[in-house]
C-alpha cells in the first residue's frame, strides 16, 4: 500500500492529506484543532443526515460496505443514547470513506467527498476555502506530472538520431550478422545502454514487468527524468566511440562508468524546479503564480 502526505494552509490551518494508492484523506482531526473541544466529529456523526450519506458513499464506492450493520446504525440515529465513532464505524461497516489513524499524522481522515460534507455541517464558507486550496494543490500537481511528461518526452528523443546513424554508419558495415538481421543491430546497441545504465536489457525488463509490457511500456517509458538525461548523454558517447572503432565490450564499460557518475551528480538536484514554467496559469508550490517576463 502506498502512502504519501501532503498538507494544505485554508484560513490558517494547517491540513494533512494523505494519500493512500492514489486516494487523497483529508485530515477531519486538522480541521477541528483549534476549534474548543474535541467532540466535533463524533456530534456530525451521530447526524441521521450524516449516517444517511456515508451509507450512501460507501454502498456506492465499496463492494465490501456491510449493508445489514449500516441499517441498524440508520435505525438508531435520533436515540438520545446513539453514539458513533469513526473507529465503531469503520469495525462494523468495513467503511473504507473514514480511516483512523494511529501514531505520526494520526487522527481522522476522509475522503475528499466526505470531508467536504463534514467542512459544510462545521462551517459552510470554511468548506469554499478548503475547496479553494485542494484545488490549487491538484493543479501544483498536474502541472508538475505535465511538466516532468514534456521533459521526458524531448529527453527520450535527444541524441537518439546520433546514435542510429552512428549504427548505421559504422556498426553495420562491419557487422557479422546475415544480411536480413543486420537491423538486429540497433536493439543490440540500445541494449549496450541499457545494461549501462538500467543494469538489465529491454527483454529482462519485459519479464521482470509483464503488466507493463502488456500496456506496450518499456522501460525508458518508466524512467526518471536524470535517468533519461544521462541516456541521452550515453547516446553521444556511444556513437563518438563508434566512431572511433571502439569496440562493443569496452564501449559499454566506459558507459558503465559514465552513467554511474553522471546520475550520483544529478540525483542531488532536483531537476524540475530548475525549469522556467512558461505558463502564467500554473501555480507554484509556494501558492502564488508565475509570471511571464514582459
Amino acid at each position: 500500500m502506498s502512502k504519501q502526505n501532503k498538507k494544505i494552509q485554508v484560513q490558517n490551518i494547517d491540513i494533512t492529506i494523505l494519500n493512500i494508492n492514489e486516494i487523497d484523506y483529508i485530515s477531519l482531526t486538522d480541521i477541528v484543532r483549534s476549534e474548543e473541544g474535541d467532540d466535533y466529529i463524533r456530534n456530525w456523526m451521530r447526524n441521521r443526515n450524516t449516517v444517511e450519506f456515508l451509507g450512501l458513499w460507501e454502498q456506492l464506492n465499496n463492494p465490501n460496505f456491510k449493508g445489514v450493520e449500516f441499517d441498524t446504525f440508520r435505525k438508531q440515529t435520533g436515540l438520545n443514547n446513539f453514539n458513533l465513532t469513526p473507529r465503531k464505524w469503520i469495525e462494523a461497516t468495513d467503511a473504507i470513506g473514514i480511516i483512523s489513524k494511529s501514531g505520526r499524522y494520526g487522527g481522522t481522515y476522509a475522503h475528499k467527498d466526505i470531508a467536504f460534507e463534514f467542512a459544510t455541517w462545521l462551517n459552510p464558507s470554511f468548506k469554499l476555502y478548503l475547496i479553494k486550496e485542494y484545488q490549487r494543490l491538484k493543479e501544483v500537481e498536474s502541472n508538475h506530472y505535465n511538466l516532468e511528461w514534456n521533459v521526458k518526452r524531448v529527453l527520450s528523443k535527444v541524441n537518439y538520431t546520433i546514435q542510429t546513424d552512428a549504427i548505421k554508419d559504422y556498426v553495420i558495415p562491419h557487422s557479422t550478422l546475415p544480411e536480413a538481421k543486420k537491423s538486429l543491430e540497433y536493439a543490440e546497441e540500445a541494449d549496450v545502454l541499457n545494461l549501462a545504465l538500467f543494469q538489465c536489457t529491454a527483454k529482462q525488463w519485459r519479464e521482470a514487468n509483464p503488466q507493463l509490457a502488456l500496456q506496450e511500456m518499456n522501460i525508458r517509458d518508466v524512467a526518471s527524468i536524470n535517468e533519461l538525461a544521462v541516456l541521452s548523454n550515453l547516446e553521444s558517447a556511444n556513437a563518438d566511440m563508434m566512431r572511433n572503432g571502439i569496440a562493443r565490450q569496452v564501449r559499454f564499460q566506459k558507459l558503465y562508468e559514465i552513467a554511474k557518475y553522471q546520475l550520483e551528480i544529478l540525483n542531488k538536484q532536483d531537476f524540475l524546479k530548475s525549469i522556467k514554467k512558461t505558463s502564467p496559469d500554473i501555480y507554484l508550490e509556494d501558492g502564488s503564480q508565475n509570471q511571464l517576463p514582459e
